[in-house]
């Protein structure tokens, strides 16, 4: 973790555990499940597409205009339903 993240949160299920914060002028969250991740980024702004990457600092897989189907993406990443994706509160409102 990097000095210049902020607000940083937490959110864990049984199988996966869910990290947000800000840095770099961007807004992520970080799924994690048995070693394999899947990042969901957003500018600081808002009001932008979602990107979709295996991990935080990895190349864009693909962009969303809306968070759910970002979601939905990274659950297929992490091979759960996206119903068992923790999503922190301060990341729910990612998306345009």
């Amino acid at each position: 973790m990097s000095d210049e993240e902020t607000g940083n949160a937490v959110q864990e299920t049984d199988d996966v555990t869910a990290r947000y914060y800000e840095a770099g002028g961007e807004r992520v969250v970080v799924f994690e499940r048995d070693g394999r991740t899947a990042a969901l980024a957003q500018n600081s702004e808002g009001y932008a597409m979602v990107t979709v990457r295996r991990d935080a600092e990895g190349d864009e897989l693909e962009r969303y205009y809306g968070f759910d189907m970002a979601l939905d993406h990274a659950a297929e990443l992490l091979g759960v339903s996206v119903h068992d994706l923790p999503v922190p509160e301060e990341a729910s409102d990612m998306g345009m």
